[in-house]
C-alpha cells in the first residue's frame, strides 16, 4: 500500500492480529521480512519488567524466539541497549562497528554470533517516543538474507522517513487496542468484576449488579489476580487497564 493508503488502514484497524499482519506485509515491501516488536509498561533503572507482561509480536521463527526472548540474549543486545538510550532509527551497522572494533562484552558478542547464524544480518532498530519513566517501545526491523547493510541503508536513505511514519503510526495504534499477554488473559467474568471495581463498587455491589454472591464475586477477583500476577486487586485494575483489558467491546 502507499503511505497515505497504509496510514488511513491503520487508524481503522481493530485488532492486533489485523494490524500484524498488514504491517508485516507492508514493511516486506520494503526487504523488511522478520519484525520483533516489544513494548513495557514496566520498565526500571535495572529491568525492563517480567517478560510475561512485555507486548510481543513478531513473525520470526520459533528457533529464533526460543534463543532471543526465551532465553534472555534479547537483554544483551546492542541494538536494544541503543534503543533503551535513544529515540529514532538507527542502522545496525552501530553493532557492526561495534563488533568490528572489539568493544562488545561477551554477552553481547554472543548475541551477534547468535544471529548472525540465525540470518538476522542487516536491518534497522525503531526506538519510539516514550509516554512515561516505565514504559518503553521498540521494533527491529531485520532484512531478508538477499539483502547486505549497505542496501538497507541505502534503501532506507530513498524511503526511511515514510518506513518511520508508518512504524510510529502503528505503534501508537497498538497502545490502543487490547492485548492478551501469555498466561495473562482474564476471563469475562473476572474482567466484568474488576471492572466495577474500577467504578468504585463494594464487593457487596459487585455482588448485587452481578447476580452472585460476594464469595463469588471474591473468587473472580483472586483469580483476576492470579492471571495477572499482581497482590492486591488495586494493581489487578491497573495491570488490566494497561493491557486494554478493562471496558473491552464485544462483538
Amino acid at each position: 500500500m502507499k503511505l497515505d493508503a497504509y496510514l488511513h488502514f491503520l487508524s481503522y484497524a481493530k485488532t492486533l492480529e489485523e494490524l500484524w499482519d498488514a504491517h508485516c506485509r507492508q514493511m516486506a515491501e520494503y526487504g523488511f521480512d522478520r519484525l520483533l516488536y516489544g513494548f513495557t509498561q514496566y520498565r526500571t533503572e535495572t529491568s525492563l519488567g517480567d517478560p510475561e507482561d512485555f507486548v510481543i509480536l513478531t513473525n520470526h521463527g520459533k528457533a529464533y524466539l526460543d534463543g532471543f526472548l526465551r532465553d534472555g540474549l534479547y537483554f544483551h543486545a546492542p541494538m536494544l541497549k541503543w534503543a533503551l538510550q535513544n529515540e529514532g532509527a538507527a542502522s545496525w551497522k552501530i553493532a557492526q562497528d561495534l563488533m568490528s572494533g572489539g568493544t562488545l562484552t561477551p554477552q553481547e558478542r554472543r548475541v551477534i554470533e547468535f544471529n548472525r547464524a540465525k540470518g538476522v544480518v542487516a536491518g534497522y532498530t525503531v526506538s519510539f517516543n516514550s509516554v512515561s519513566m516505565r514504559s518503553k517501545g521498540a521494533i527491529s526491523l531485520s532484512a531478508s538474507d538477499t539483502h547486505t547493510q549497505d542496501d538497507i541503508d541505502a534503501i532506507w536513505s530513498e524511503h526511511g522517513d515514510d518506513i518511520l511514519l508508518m512504524n510510529n503510526v502503528a505503534h501508537l495504534k497498538i497502545l490502543t487496542l487490547p492485548y492478551n499477554a501469555p498466561n495473562r488473559a482474564l476471563t469475562k467474568r473476572q474482567r466484568e468484576a474488576l471492572q466495577w471495581v474500577g467504578d468504585g463498587k463494594t464487593t457487596q455491589d459487585i455482588a448485587l449488579l452481578m447476580g452472585l454472591t460476594s464469595a463469588t464475586v471474591e473468587k473472580h477477583l483472586r483469580l483476576a489476580r492470579e492471571s495477572l500476577a499482581v497482590e492486591t486487586t488495586a494493581q489487578a485494575v491497573l495491570k488490566a487497564s494497561l493491557q486494554n483489558q478493562m471496558f473491552v467491546m464485544e462483538a
